[in-house]
């Protein structure tokens, strides 16, 4: 028994050890810590990346992370971590990196599927909508029955005998909207109407724009997307003897006989916004389109290349050539789009409501609303309408909301109301409707605010993310200070490190020469016998590429040994060469003077000289860098850490 107990302390002992610990500290660089943790991290989100096998080795990687936390301990030394410049270009990436962090997940994923849905079906509807001022509040109960009104009359006399009645195109809209899919309506329309069964009228609901009803008459799988090119004749012409449908006709013979559909479009399309790029027409998605006739025509070419045979719409007559057709496309091609585009949508309000939801559980957020907006109340004056109100010196400095230890007062409110009061110029609001939508919205940007703040600190790959950044940031600016710029600057130093290494920068064996190349053999084959007569390369060429054929293309220029315009067998010697099958063409190469293998200048190779150069001064001054500060490993945790990589 007792071995039993022995081995199984053993064994635990043993797995303890192993396992490595969040707090565990891998090196410290003159004590400051680097935990174990963010090495492995960085390990294996690089391990793909990396090439030169060596790196792969954890040793030698740890050398290399060794030296970047010494060049980040540098760069915080100089200070840089203070200038202007680097603050200003943190936060403009911190404040983008932000959002993605700011959202609840679980929503946002229902709405990108929902979204998905919805972008690949297509719902056709009328609608009436009784408009109403986004900033009114109260008082809407009027409008509201009188738009159930209007949905009753709608199911019992039909959508288009109440369309003629009310519609006047300034308070009342009574419209037929055609086919559309997701993101082409205000969120709450569109889900009215993909929630609305066919056949049957929505209660009435409301958008930005007033209160709605709408009246489903289809649903169908989206068409897709389609991009097509069209020439179009107008059935107004200004010249009377000219036939649109006879013109029309004659432009598609021109096309049956072989000429280029985009030249035709710009010489003869009337429409004049997408002739000038050959007729080429935006891509659009079913129902799009105002012109049911042309979406039908357009969608039926099958094959890129594809022309419609003339045909007549509203507008006029056309012929449509096919560009591109995509179809619907698989979910998790499209998945990443759609995350953006709800988060921009908004949809995603519901995705911050939701947010909030948790956090102010997780935050232990207390509200004290009824006694803070019955104060509000108090001093609030008509003057809000007018844009003259302001908020008292001596308002009361009492919370209104507590976040954790962070109190929002009485005063943070009121100066947003101050700042709000544009919205509600000249309309006289009731005071407690309007403070209470105004705290609704303050509640939910304060707890939101409170959230980004301490993202650092509550999200470890949101930290992570950022602190890999806020260093990369500084170790660039440190290299260009005391690497990149060094090298180019220090020209005396240049000439000395090209001095003592001049014997690595070497030309090879170079040619002065033509090259002339072309598809054709024959072509070539008779270029070399014109060459070996000495007829000049000028005159071949406008020869052989006369009444604007391109048969052959020439390149002078000087090739070193292993250029790739050069063939791998080719012979160094001046003269004609042998004709070459190289990169699918055949060539033959004129060889003006051949040069030998010798060193080049320093302007020769200076672009490879300044390079080596940087790397010199790196090396010398990562060693002094070493010398400076002192690194201290823990060998037990790196024990522990390779162990867990290998085990990875």
């Amino acid at each position: 028994m007792k071995l039993l107990v022995t081995l199984v302390c053993f064994c635990f002992t043993f797995l303890a050890q192993a396992q490595l610990e969040k707090d565990d500290v891998l090196f410290t660089v003159d004590g400051d810590p680097i935990m174990a943790s963010e090495f492995v991290r960085v390990y294996n989100k690089n391990l793909d990346l990396v090439k030169d096998e060596s790196q792969k080795d954890v040793d030698a990687y740890l050398e290399l992370f060794i030296n970047y936390q010494l060049k980040v301990k540098e760069a915080r030394r100089l200070g840089l971590q203070d200038d202007a410049k680097y603050i200003r270009e943190f936060n403009n990436y911190k404040k983008q990196l932000t959002k993605n962090y700011m959202s609840d997940n679980k929503v946002t994923d229902v709405l990108v599927r929902e979204a998905y849905e919805r972008t690949t079906n297509d719902v056709k509807a009328s609608h009436i909508l009784v408009r109403i001022d986004e900033s009114v509040i109260d008082d809407t109960l009027a409008v509201y029955n009188k738009v159930l009104k209007l949905r009753e009359r709608i199911i019992n006399e039909g959508f288009e005998a109440v369309q003629k009645e009310v519609h006047d195109g300034k308070s009342v809209f009574a419209e037929d909207l055609g086919y559309f899919g997701g993101f082409k309506m205000v969120y709450p329309f569109e889900s009215a109407a993909f929630n609305t069964p066919v056949g049957e009228v929505s209660m009435p609901f409301r958008t930005r724009f007033g209160y709605h009803v709408v009246k489903v008459f289809e649903k169908r799988q989206s068409l897709g997307e389609v991009t097509v090119a069209h020439i179009m004749v107008s059935l107004k012409q200004n010249d009377s003897t000219i036939n649109p449908e006879t013109r029309i006709k004659q432009i598609y013979k021109k096309l049956e006989q072989g000429e280029k559909f985009e030249s035709l479009a710009k010489q003869f399309s009337d429409d004049k916004n997408s002739s000038k790029k050959g007729g080429v027409l935006s891509p659009f998605t079913g129902g799009q389109l105002r012109s049911k006739e042309f979406e039908n025509v357009a969608f039926s070419l099958e094959n890129k290349g594809d022309m419609s045979k003339p045909f007549k719409t509203d507008y006029g007559w056309h012929i449509t050539k096919l560009i591109k057709k995509k179809g619907i496309q698989p979910f998790e091609e499209v998945k990443n789009e759609l995350q953006n585009r709800v988060k921009r949508d908004s949809r995603s309000e519901l995705i911050n409501s939701a947010l909030v939801k948790k956090l102010v559980a997780k935050y232990d957020v207390k509200s004290y609303r009824k006694e803070g907006l019955a104060y509000i109340e108090t001093i609030l004056t008509d003057g809000f309408f007018k844009q003259s109100w302001k908020t008292p010196v001596d308002i009361k400095q009492e919370p209104l909301i507590t976040i954790r230890d962070t109190k929002i007062t009485y005063k943070d409110f009121a100066d947003q109301l101050m700042s709000n009061q544009r919205k509600y110029y000249n309309k006289l609001v009731d005071y407690k409707t309007l403070l209470k939508t105004e705290y609704e919205d303050f509640f939910e940007q304060q707890v939101l605010k409170y959230h980004e703040d301490n993202l650092e600190f509550e999200n470890e790959d949101f930290a992570f993310v950022l602190k890999e950044y806020r260093d990369g940031l500084l170790l660039f600016d440190l290299m260009e200070k005391e690497v990149w710029n060094a090298a180019v600057k220090d020209s005396v130093g240049l000439e000395k490190f090209f001095k003592n290494n001049n014997a690595n920068y070497v030309w090879k064996n170079r040619v002065d020469a033509v090259i002339l190349s072309s598809a054709s053999k024959t072509a070539i084959e008779k270029i070399r016998e014109e060459l070996q007569k000495d007829v000049s390369v000028e005159n071949i060429m406008a020869t052989i590429n006369k009444d604007d054929n391109l048969n052959v293309i020439s390149t002078p220029d000087t090739f070193e040994q292993g250029d790739q315009a050069l063939p791998k067998d080719f012979e160094f010697k001046e003269g004609v060469s042998q004709v070459y099958e190289h990169n699918d063409s055949f060539h033959v190469i004129l060889v003006n003077n051949v040069l030998p293998a010798n060193k080049k200048t320093l302007q020769e190779a200076r672009g490879k000289v300044v390079s080596d150069y940087q790397n010199y001064i790196e090396d010398n001054w990562v060693k002094s860098l070493n010398k400076n500060f002192e690194v201290n490993v823990d060998k037990k945790v790196l024990k522990r850490v390779k162990k867990q990589i290998l085990k990875n």
